[in-house]
């Protein structure tokens, strides 16, 4: 093959070789990276560019680092693949928030994604999401009044992010909000990328209740970007294999946090929401 499809394939093999590289190694070094696939420097800046487009890596000072995206937040796929039969228990007692002729909105966490199923159970129901998953899976649900939220996509997290996401949302009003988080340390939501924290300081605003939806991982997770403190969820689920030190330091400092009894799971350091 050759022409303008030949040179469309290698530049996706190249990017797909240099994201898997950089996700294996760390960090390296645009230089670097120009030697090993024998393009420009520049040529290499257009590929890191593209990439941290779609949320697969962060570019920094003479390279490229993955730490915001793929090696402590786990692509969808993964994460969709952790803590399922938790994740399940937690939608199931998030949707007892849900009634007739609300508006929900739903973040693009694999823990929220659980939770449409439930919708049909209490159809008329508006839904509002930047989840590709959620709008694909509600996109011929009777009884179901879609918005899809907008923006630049990112593949690594399967959803629309970044500021033009954010604007959309401020055009809307929820009944309520249903989200999750990568980590909470020290009583707040923390994430690895600023562009998930603006989306979902978005709809925090837009909503007039707030629901964090978290398993018992998120405790052992780390983030790189505040959120906000749990304080500010009118209500937080958690799986009862949650410590319980913890649970009482919540409870003791004014969050809203119930437990759901029978979701259980191993501990895993890996970051998923």
């Amino acid at each position: 093959m050759t022409g303008p499809d030949a040179r469309t394939d290698a530049q996706e093999e190249r990017r797909n070789r240099l994201r898997e590289l950089v996700t294996s190694k760390g960090f390296v070094r645009t230089a670097d990276l120009a030697d090993r696939f024998g393009v420009s420097v520049m040529t290499v800046h257009r590929d890191l560019d593209a990439l941290q487009a779609q949320g697969w890596l962060r570019k920094v000072r003479g390279g490229a680092s993955c730490l915001p995206s793929t090696q402590f937040h786990g692509s969808a796929g993964e994460r969709l693949t952790t803590m399922v039969q938790a994740k399940q228990l937690l939608a199931r007692a998030a949707a007892e928030e849900l009634a007739p002729g609300r508006v929900v909105m739903i973040d693009d966490s694999t823990t929220c994604l659980n939770l449409v199923r439930h919708l049909s159970d209490h159809t008329p129901i508006t839904a509002i999401s930047n989840s590709l998953p959620v709008i694909s899976a509600l996109a011929h649900e009777p009884g179901v009044a879609l918005i899809a939220l907008g923006g630049t996509y990112f593949p690594a997290y399967d959803a629309f992010m970044g500021a033009h996401t954010a604007h959309s949302v401020e055009a809307f009003r929820a009944d309520v909000l249903f989200m999750s988080t990568t980590a909470v340390t020290g009583g707040r939501c923390y994430h690895m990328s600023p562009e998930t924290v603006q989306v979902k300081r978005a709809m925090m605003a837009a909503a007039s209740r707030r629901v964090l939806i978290i398993d018992h991982t998120k405790f052992a997770n780390q983030g790189l970007y505040a959120l906000a403190p749990l304080t500010d969820f009118d209500l937080v689920l958690v799986d009862d294999a949650a410590p319980a030190a913890e649970v009482r330091r919540l409870r003791d400092s004014g969050v809203a946090l119930r437990t759901v009894p029978g979701a259980p799971g191993a501990l895993r350091p890996h970051g998923t929401s």
